[in-house]
């Protein structure tokens, strides 16, 4: 079984009663809504990622203001080929603070739009886990990073 390791760095940016979100195609090609952010590149630090990412993703510049927490996530699945794979991933959640720039869709990137959504609409909206595990650990702050209910 192959093992894939992926380290990724995901910002929350609230204001006004709306989370920055960038919309990205599922594997079957649906719609879905990600937090703005992505994998590291070798060398990279997760704090310059989620910089990188977010202007990347929306056009914004961001200002780091704190370290949510970690989240992990591991599971078997099948490649293209049918063979199993072995992922982990781990993810840091930042809050971010927009400092500059303006709203603008990625071009030729993993996603292709990029928008404000009201806090309160978000459990309406087609997403992947990661939104949800994000605003709870912006609204929660754990003191260790870690959400309680979150398997080991």
């Amino acid at each position: 079984m192959r093992e894939k390791l992926r380290v990724a760095a995901y910002a929350v940016c609230v204001r006004d009663g709306q989370i920055l979100l960038a919309r990205s195609p599922a594997q079957d090609g649906t719609p879905e809504w990600v937090m703005p952010g992505g994998g590291m590149e070798h060398g990279e630090d997760p704090y310059d990622t989620v910089r990188r990412e977010v202007e990347e993703e929306t056009g914004y510049r961001i200002e780091v203001t704190g370290l949510l927490g970690v989240d992990s996530s591991h599971r078997v699945f099948r490649d293209g080929f049918g063979r199993p794979v072995d992922h982990h991933g781990v993810r840091f959640v930042y809050e971010g603070r927009i400092t500059g720039g303006e709203l603008r869709n990625e071009v030729d990137g993993s996603t292709d739009l990029a928008a404000w959504q009201d806090l309160d609409a978000v459990p309406g909206l087609v997403r992947i886990g990661l939104v949800d595990t994000a605003l709870r650990l912006w609204r929660e702050r754990p003191a260790g990073g870690r959400l309680n209910g979150v398997p080991e």
